[in-house]
């Protein structure tokens, strides 16, 4: 190589890299679409112009365009650029089209100039990432940051694929070393705002969504998810101001379809929902909550038919969705399949803490379906409003093998956690935590480790251990799904405060939690903080209906405690609808008509309440 050709090869690299982070403030749409117009002009009028030609590729990668920027970076080629100083930058090209595999084969396909091989192995980090090849990611973001470790957009692909691997703590130090590179980093603030949803709940991370849009308006993926969180709080106007100004910028992103069909759908406006997931073409039909918003939607539709294929798509990927067998179910036993309505709800009705509108409708089922004995079953369970018996841990007929296979790989969670649920099922909580204890070890800063050594603790009545744990899962996801296991932790060890403390801290954090709302509930009622009480369930009433006769019987009460009977007594009329042979609920229902005057009905209800008691 030449004198010459080493030099412009170090001004192409250089070109490169520096259009590798995200833009800054000053570098909104209409500058960049401006700064296209300027550099096609003078490509135009300069065949051999080589580093207009680069700079019109990075301009195009930053406005999202793939197909321009490849054909900018080809055409730079063409006008004599290097090619190896270029290759990296054609395949980040192919890879914003969605083509990783041509990506890669670009970046295989011939030599790649030293100085551009960080850049080479970042394309190839997410390709491998956005592939699911987590192995492949690792090595190539490792060879990235050894040779760009101060590259500020880098580390937020870092944090994208430590977050991937369930590493949350690795995610946020990338994340915030992003940041210290460049405050003004709109994807790294964005990211962060991310993980800050997760780990502190859904009104501490507004704050970054702001920063985010603040170092580039423009970032429209940054509206989307600010637009979702709003929607979560409540805050549906703020929401679709968000996502109006997403679709200007991102015109046709499916994304903003989704987020408008949940507005639409929360507003009982399904028909516009199903248009507006329509709209979505099939890009987001793989995602779990698309697939369930769907099959609500045709399920209130009277697609019945069409709501149970979503919703048998989505168990197929989480047969654990309960929501999904509840929809399912509905959708089978209006369509007039009753023995696919039973067998969606077993998993369901089979829980301990099945609820009551889940149970009546599996006795409703029953009895279409001549059991009887069955369906007797499941209307007393519902009636009673309390748990039922759970169904029992089968253990494992190769509980050795998996013993084994455990012992041999440690620290692999695909070997370990089959092994720690079958130590519980077995009664060896010792054993289950000992394991757990050593994987959690392995991998601090991942929730689900310590949620996992938990779990073994709670099952072995370790309570302080389990409290521990999931003290440290919390830091890392202050979700429900750690915080409600922290609450219940807590409770058992005595601490009842710090149980009430932790609920209602979810509820503080995360508006949208119904069950923090249900459990905030019942914690005002013991306090006799009636408006408190009656803003909880009536926010849980709003989200799912009037199906659950728990919460119609607290409304009554809390109501009936202000000294609003007609509110009370329309409530607990609600219920008794729901549980006419409930004897709890019968009884309340006639002191409210008692109350309003009606004594005949009121003696009728209790004479009814003890017979059913006998």
């Amino acid at each position: 190589m030449t004198r010459r050709r080493s030099w412009m090869s170090a001004l192409l690299i250089a070109a490169v890299l520096a259009g590798c982070d995200g833009a800054r403030p000053a570098d909104t749409r209409q500058t960049l679409e401006q700064r296209r117009a300027d550099l096609q002009a003078a490509v135009a009028d300069n065949p051999k112009a080589i580093d207009e030609r680069v700079e019109l590729a990075r301009v195009a990668l930053r406005l999202g365009d793939g197909v321009a920027a490849a054909a900018s970076v080809q055409a730079a080629i063409g006008a004599g650029g290097d090619e190896s100083a270029l290759r990296a930058l054609l395949a980040r090209a192919y890879a914003l089209q969605g083509d990783g595999t041509r990506a890669l084969e670009t970046l295989d396909a011939g030599p790649i100039a030293p100085q551009a091989m960080g850049e080479a192995a970042w394309v190839a980090g997410n390709v491998h990432l956005d592939n699911g090849d987590l192995g492949a990611a690792r090595d190539a973001f490792d060879r990235a940051v050894r040779e760009l470790p101060r590259e500020s957009a880098l580390w937020v692909d870092v944090a994208r694929f430590r977050d991937a691997n369930a590493d949350t703590l690795g995610a946020r130090d990338a994340v915030d070393y992003a940041i210290e590179l460049d405050k003004d980093n709109s994807a790294a603030l964005a990211y962060k705002a991310n993980l800050i949803r997760t780990e502190q709940g859904l009104n501490a991370s507004i704050e970054w969504y702001d920063a985010a849009l603040a170092a580039d308006p423009d970032n429209a993926d940054a509206l989307i998810e600010q637009a979702a969180t709003l929607g979560d709080l409540g805050r549906y106007r703020d929401m679709l101001g968000a996502l109006r100004r997403a679709a200007a910028i991102a015109p046709g992103n499916p994304r903003i379809y989704y987020l408008q069909a949940v507005l639409a759908a929360r507003a009982g406006n399904y028909r516009l929902a199903r248009s507006l997931l329509q709209r979505t073409r099939g890009l987001m039909d793989g995602v779990p909550a698309f697939m369930l918003l769907s099959a609500i939607v045709e399920l209130e539709l009277g697609g019945e038919a069409v709501a149970a294929t979503w919703a048998d798509r989505l168990l197929a990927e989480q047969p654990n969705n309960m929501t999904a067998r509840r929809v399912l179910a509905v959708a089978d036993w209006a369509g007039g399949d009753a023995d696919g309505a039973a067998e969606a709800l077993i998993p369901v009705v089979d829980r301990d803490d099945a609820d009551s509108w889940s149970l009546l409708l599996a006795g409703r089922v029953a009895a279409e379906l001549g059991r009887r004995g069955e369906a007797a079953d499941y209307l007393a369970r519902a009636a009673s409003l309390s748990r039922g018996d759970a169904a029992p841990f089968a253990v494992d007929n190769d509980y050795g093998f998996l013993s084994m296979a455990a012992e041999a790989e440690p620290l692999n969670p695909a070997k370990m956690i089959p092994a720690i649920a079958a130590d519980i099922a077995a009664g060896q909580s010792g054993r289950a935590i000992e394991r757990a204890t050593e994987l959690r070890d392995a991998n601090r800063g991942v929730a689900d480790a310590h949620i996992l050594l938990g779990d073994a603790a709670m099952a072995g009545g370790q309570f302080e251990v389990a409290v521990r744990s999931y003290r440290a899962a919390r830091d890392l996801d202050a979700g429900e799904r750690t915080t409600l296991r922290l609450a219940h932790a807590l409770f058992r060890a005595g601490d009842t405060a710090g149980s009430s403390a932790a609920i209602l801290a979810l509820r503080d954090s995360q508006p949208s939690s119904i069950a923090a709302d249900r459990l905030a509930g019942h914690l005002a009622m013991d306090l006799e903080h009636w408006d408190q009480a009656i803003a909880h369930f009536e926010r849980v009433r709003r989200r799912i209906g009037n199906r659950d006769v728990v919460v119609l019987r607290e409304l009554s009460k809390a109501w009936a405690a202000k000294g609003d009977g007609r509110r009370a007594t329309a409530l607990i009329a609600l219920a008794y609808r729901l549980q006419p042979l409930n004897a709890e609920i019968m009884r309340l229902y006639a002191d409210r008509l008692a109350d309003a005057g009606d004594i005949q009905s009121a003696a009728d209800l209790r004479d009814k309440a003890r017979q059913i008691g006998r």
